[in-house]
């Protein structure tokens, strides 16, 4: 954490190319507060050879790029990164400039040069804009969730909408960034933060978040890689109105972090799955009998091992590393 800073929420971990100098980059928002008028993006990287992480650093000022959008900001939260065809880092930053987190827009931004001009330099974001969702201003419109990254270099943003109503958005981008469009995922009100998980090239799930009464993990399915999307029923397992994040490491080898308490965020677990519609516990990850907070996760894979962040009772970011289990080799007869 960066000095006097007493909260932190909702981290971005994102795994670094072969070669880069850093295994994964953390993103996350601290300030004295959440929606507190000092918030900005913070980063870290995990180096290699040191097997630490650097210094928090601010990637995004919100007082910059209300000079460069033209007008306020007011909060920033909900960091989302991706890399592009190019090798450049893409962020996707919840940002509002008057009310509260529901009339919030998303702003785009992108890394000046790529991560393969000097390493070794502190990387700087260059505003895109805003992403155009709405005629309404683009206002209520959020991510929290990593990308779904597509064959042909894109790939698809979770988003949602939370004006009113909340439903889950899948957003699409192309492999330079541009933004190429939007589906909505699910007929469903309530529903919020989709975290999407692949079964295959064209088969999907959307996990998410259920801000209304069932206090379970909602499911939504594609058959043709996102065009189309219907409502799928309920997983068994509880949530307590909170993120989650998932991650798919190969067909039949699905991972989700999440809540399991239908009223409590003191308790994290880490589950597995082959199909996303049935899961087993992995691994407790943290437990607070005192009912603390240990929430929205973030997951990624990078140099052989599964990498963890989340919120550790919202005064930082807390992070784990698994590494995969060593092979072994078959025995000649």
């Amino acid at each position: 954490m960066p000095n006097n800073t007493p909260s932190a929420h909702a981290s971005a971990v994102l795994a670094m190319p072969q070669g880069h100098p850093s295994a994964v980059m953390a993103f996350w928002f601290a300030g004295s507060r959440e929606s507190g008028a000092d918030v900005q993006i913070y980063s870290s990287q995990f180096d290699r050879s040191s097997q630490s992480w650097s210094p928090a650093v601010v990637v995004v000022n919100r007082w910059q790029k209300s000079g460069r959008l033209r007008h306020g900001l007011r909060r920033l939260g909900n960091p989302v990164a991706w890399i592009d065809r190019q090798q450049r880092i893409h962020l996707y930053v919840v940002a509002t400039g008057w009310g509260g987190w529901a009339a919030s827009r998303i702003l785009h931004l992108r890394q000046v040069g790529n991560l393969g001009v000097e390493p070794d330099k502190a990387i700087e974001f260059q505003t895109q804009g805003l992403l155009p969702l709405s005629w309404l201003w683009n206002i209520s419109h959020l991510v929290r969730n990593s990308p779904l990254l597509l064959q042909d270099g894109g790939m698809v943003l979770p988003a949602y909408f939370e004006l009113g109503m909340k439903f889950p958005l899948a957003l699409r981008f192309d492999a330079e960034g541009d933004y190429r469009g939007m589906v909505r995922i699910s007929a469903q009100r309530d529903l919020l933060q989709p975290a999407l998980l692949p079964r295959s090239p064209t088969d999907w799930l959307a996990l998410m978040r259920d801000s209304g009464s069932d206090k379970r993990i909602r499911v939504a399915q594609t058959r043709d890689a996102g065009q189309h999307w219907e409502d799928r029923p309920n997983l068994l397992l509880r949530n307590p109105d909170a993120a989650l994040a998932t991650l798919a490491l190969a067909p039949g080898q699905l991972l989700m972090a999440h809540n399991p308490r239908e009223n409590s965020r003191a308790i994290l677990d880490l589950s597995c799955s082959s199909d996303g519609l049935n899961w087993s516990q992995l691994d407790s990850i943290k437990q607070d009998p005192l009912g603390g907070e240990y929430s929205y996760p973030a997951l990624a894979w990078a140099d052989n091992s599964l990498w963890l962040t989340f919120t550790d009772q919202r005064q930082s970011i807390a992070w784990r590393r698994y590494a995969a289990p060593a092979r072994q080799e078959k025995q000649s007869q």
